[in-house]
């Protein structure tokens, strides 16, 4: 895959669409001091080329009843990914699935209502393989734009 080239002003209105998914274009123009229109087009070929994938709402899990939050660990002992990839089509609890190197096989982050359920979430999934759990104390970086 080549990579798309951005220039300065790709980059600006990518960072204030991270900050902002529902800034208007008149906004982003604003932003970058170019017209609305132009700004339009620049976000449509970003679009594209693949370089902006989505937008999405960012949700704040203890809200919503899922005040646990969870990395966890898997020791996956054969190639065959079929009955992993079944597993995270059934387990909404699994946020993030991330294929890693190093021991491990793949990182998980895994939102729970509470330790029992958390429990029970990884209980399912070690039926596939060793796994290790950390708890989440605190999020100091949840998560962070790209900027040039």
């Amino acid at each position: 895959m080549t990579a798309y080239s951005l220039d300065a002003t790709d980059w600006r209105l990518l960072e204030a669409l991270q900050r902002d998914g529902r800034a208007t274009f008149a906004e982003l123009a604003r932003t970058v001091a170019m017209s609305p229109s132009a700004v339009t087009e620049r976000v449509r070929r970003l679009e594209e080329a693949g370089v902006i994938t989505g937008y999405s709402a960012v949700i704040d899990h203890e809200r919503i009843g899922l005040p646990i939050l969870a990395m966890v660990r898997l020791r996956y002992p054969t190639g065959n990914y079929k009955p992993f990839h079944d597993l995270l089509a059934s387990t909404p609890e699994v946020l993030e699935a991330h294929h890693v190197t190093g021991d491990d096989c793949f990182v998980m982050k895994v939102a729970a209502r509470s330790m029992r359920h958390l429990e029970e979430t990884t209980g399912r999934i070690s039926g596939l393989g060793a796994v290790t759990t950390s708890i989440v104390y605190s999020s100091p970086l949840e998560r962070r734009p790209l900027v040039l």
